[in-house]
């Protein structure tokens, strides 16, 4: 195969971890590579490509089986924009539960935290509120 890379050039390429790659061989998100004569993996630009999309999509929190239904779209080869912009969706509405989750957490921490007094005594309104 021309332009091969082995599974450590495609680690250096994208910037994922090497386990991480073995990971989603095992799982499916990132198809199997053909081999060489030799028995080394031989991972092509289509592997690079699939491989920044998943870790684009991870970083924007995408779980992986959010991440399979997106690239099972664009494996058929007649993703719409509907499909995709429905999965899409169901993350962001997703994000805005976490967020406001963050929110009241914060609040409720900052509230504590401001209640305390932050002297060497043995009464710590943080540890009253975490204990009950």
């Amino acid at each position: 195969m021309k332009n091969a890379l082995r599974r450590v050039d495609l680690s250096r390429a994208t910037g994922c971890n090497i386990e991480t790659i073995r990971y989603y061989e095992k799982i499916g998100i990132l198809p199997a590579p053909p081999r060489a004569e030799n028995g080394y993996r031989q991972y092509d630009q289509a592997h690079v490509d699939r491989l920044r999309f998943v870790m684009r999509s991870r970083e924007l929190g995408f779980t992986l089986d959010e991440i399979r239904s997106l690239l099972g779209l664009v494996d058929r080869g007649a993703q719409s924009c509907a499909e995709v912009q429905a999965v899409a969706q169901g993350h962001l509405e997703t994000v805005r539960a976490r967020i406001r989750d963050l929110q009241r957490v914060e609040k409720v921490l900052s509230e504590t935290v401001s209640r305390c007094s932050g002297r060497d005594v043995p009464e710590c309104p943080v540890m009253d509120a975490l204990a009950g």
